[in-house]
């Protein structure tokens, strides 16, 4: 084996993290380039080899919020839209559900359509959910409609027909029509072809939205790479957890959505913790999963774009994707948040992020507005010299000033105070991810262990844990880095679906897994290729479905969905089911590769220096109070209030906690209940 490179690009920061052979690991942090997203990777990829030949990569992997971003901001090719005479309108009608403050405005407009009604089209033919053809297609009419959406200076198509999951060749003619006059068409029966046509509609009119954008990006990355002598290829991490070739990735950009939150579960799941909420707060946002089994939770439904902490499930709340995404909660709360005192004099942070340009006041970089970073230096958690490895070299009279001018002065409250406030409050928003990840959705957290990641995340991580009764919080090793070290384990995979009734299963899974198969470049029986089979079932006469692993025993399929239906809604039922879809998802195991020796603290008594002591604001305390630093190899085990300090992040524990290092290098926070020592 080679070297190995896991890049996850952020909203503020682009992580890089570099594997030897023998389990060597190099990590480098900076600045996001959002006008060129392949700029920052440069900078990092580079800064991570240091001295290292670039020809000895084998492998990298890639985890980017470059299509979330399409979408949030609007940012995708136009798009025109085919269907079925008769449906033209479903898109522009949409689904649109008032949140937040929208709740309250009597003038709501909803967000605009994906697709502008006048570039949604239409054409005769109707294929019925058995599959048979009642209407032929109308291939004139398919010319005409090519012509128009070319003359009109649109370049990507997506085409859904009514029940071409059950019967693609309509869909299939109407595509090699188009292609005639249009560059990029994308078809349903090809993207994911599942029941539900505004559902499957909208995931194809996402993947035409942000496909060429990804495609160009993945293509102009390449080339930066090798321009500096990285030929190996590349991968990206899917939103499902698995890592495909980017060429797959450029096809089926959908697919990517939340590629960058899932290499984050990843890594939490790779600690060991059976039971385990995954808290990743980043410098834009903050995200919480939960790990059941050793396994994080999956979804096959998700929205984007939207406003409210629903995990993605609310529907209304953005525009619905059906493809396998790790079932996560996102809220806009991060280092980078900004803090501000709104038109009722109350104090607010976020989702408004001041990003990487110009980045948090302390950064000094521009910024002038305070951010949850700011707080957080000025209370003294944050060391202005050793943030972010060093890469940046934080200013605490600008963290003093933005707070002074923006929060304690309008508010009447003292410096400290204010920035109190904003920790704390962006503590409370952080916890609506996790309280929507398991309260809402019928789970005690309290026999959960929290991990903790990202560049924000342990700073905050024992006060958010602690609002949920969780009395463990483990911090991993390279935590600031962890979505980009979680790539590195990420396995080549592909996801393959088709709703069918009555169908034959043993052949529907045939056909799924050498679809699934060639996508990957391999056989389905190939050594070490793995074949996970799944299927949609419910009970006879309702509407919607669970997905439960697959077994040819008819009563045991049952008992499945029955004690899944029971563990998603907490009602027992027993009934007459019906499986409506198949899955399969083909996986090829990445190599796997040896860790490096963990360090150990320094013994008592051999010599080591004492811990460092700074000032540092805890309420418990009264205030500022002296408190010990360490570094996590100088760590053995320390009350609260203390300071762990990472080259890559800051772990907070507060009074009433215990950190202790455990063998693995991870620091381990333990609920005590008992107040720390201080000076």
């Amino acid at each position: 084996m080679g070297y190995a490179i896991g890049v996850d690009v952020g909203g503020t920061f682009t992580d890089v993290v570099l594997s030897g052979p023998g389990g060597g690991i190099s990590v480098a942090k900076c600045l996001s380039t959002h006008d060129d997203p392949a700029e920052g990777v440069l900078t990092g990829v580079t800064a991570a080899l240091g001295r290292t030949d670039p020809s000895l990569v084998t492998r990298v992997v890639h985890a980017t919020t470059l299509a979330t971003n399409a979408v949030l901001e609007r940012r995708g090719v136009r798009v025109a839209y085919v269907t079925t005479r008769g449906f033209r309108s479903a898109i522009p009608l949409g689904r649109y559900a008032r949140v937040e403050e929208d709740r309250y405005d009597l003038r709501f407009d909803p967000p605009p359509p994906p697709v502008a009604a006048e570039d949604c089209f239409e054409v005769p033919e109707r294929i019925g959910a058995s599959g048979a053809v009642l209407t032929p297609l109308d291939e004139d009419a398919v010319a005409r409609v090519g012509a128009e959406i070319a003359r009109r200076g649109i370049t990507s198509a997506a085409v859904c027909l009514l029940h071409s999951y059950a019967n693609p060749s309509h869909e299939l003619r109407v595509a090699r029509i188009l292609r005639e006059t249009v560059p990029a068409v994308v078809v349903s029966s090809e993207v994911w072809p599942e029941l539900r046509e505004y559902e499957r509609a909208t995931t194809t009119i996402m993947s035409a939205y942000v496909g060429p954008v990804m495609e160009g990006y993945l293509r102009r990355l390449a080339a930066r790479l090798a321009g500096i002598g990285i030929t190996a290829p590349v991968h990206v991490m899917e939103s499902g957890g698995g890592v495909m070739p980017v060429e797959l990735a450029a096809r089926r950009a959908v697919a990517t959505i939340e590629s960058g939150p899932a290499a984050g579960v990843l890594a939490a799941a790779a600690t060991g913790h059976r039971d385990a909420i995954s808290f990743d707060m980043g410098g834009t946002t903050a995200k919480a999963c939960v790990i059941r089994n050793g396994r994080p939770e999956i979804t096959h439904e998700f929205h984007v774009g939207g406003k409210g902490s629903f995990g993605g499930r609310r529907a209304g709340t953005g525009v619905p994707v059906k493809t396998p995404a790790i079932d996560l909660a996102e809220v806009g709360a991060g280092g980078g948040s900004i803090a501000w005192v709104d038109a009722a004099g109350a104090l607010r942070v976020g989702p408004r992020s001041a990003g990487s340009a110009p980045g948090p006041a302390c950064y000094g970089l521009g910024g002038e507005e305070p951010t949850v970073t700011d707080a957080d230096l000025v209370l003294g958690y944050l060391d202005p010299a050793s943030f972010a490895g060093g890469t940046i070299r934080l200013s605490r009279d600008l963290a003093d000033k933005a707070i002074d001018l923006r929060l304690a002065g309008p508010l009447g409250v003292s410096r400290a105070e204010a920035a109190h406030a904003v920790h704390e409050i962006a503590n409370a928003s952080m916890g609506s991810a996790v309280h929507v990840v398991t309260v809402q959705r019928g789970i005690d957290p309290r026999g959960f262990v929290m991990v903790a990641f990202g560049g924000a995340g342990p700073m905050h991580a024992a006060r958010v844990a602690a609002r949920f009764g969780i009395s463990t919080v483990v911090v991993p090793a390279r935590c600031g880095v962890a979505s980009a070290a979680g790539l590195l384990a990420g396995e080549l995979s592909v996801d393959r679906v088709r709703s069918a009734l009555d169908a034959d299963p043993e052949r529907v899974f045939a056909e799924l897994s050498e679809a699934a198969a060639a996508d990957l470049g391999v056989r389905p029986g190939a050594p070490g290729v793995r074949i996970e089979r799944s299927a949609d079932v419910r009970f006879t006469g309702q509407a919607h479905d669970l997905t439960v692993a697959w077994t040819d025993s008819p009563a045991e399929l049952a008992g499945r969905f029955s004690a899944r239906y029971e563990q998603v809604y907490g009602i027992a039922q027993r009934g007459l089911v019906e499986v409506v879809g198949y899955r399969v998802r083909v996986t090829l195991p990445a190599a796997r590769r040896t860790e490096p020796p963990s360090p150990t603290a320094p013994a008592p008594g051999d010599g080591a220096p004492g811990p460092a002591r700074r000032a540092a604001y805890f309420a418990e305390a009264g205030g500022y109070v002296r408190v010990p630093v360490f570094t996590r190899a100088s760590l053995r085990e320390t009350d609260g209030p203390a300071i762990v300090e990472d080259a890559e992040s800051t772990i907070v524990v507060p009074p009433g906690w215990r950190a202790v290092l455990a063998g693995d290098v991870a620091v381990v926070l333990t609920k005590t209940d008992e107040g720390g020592s201080h000076e």
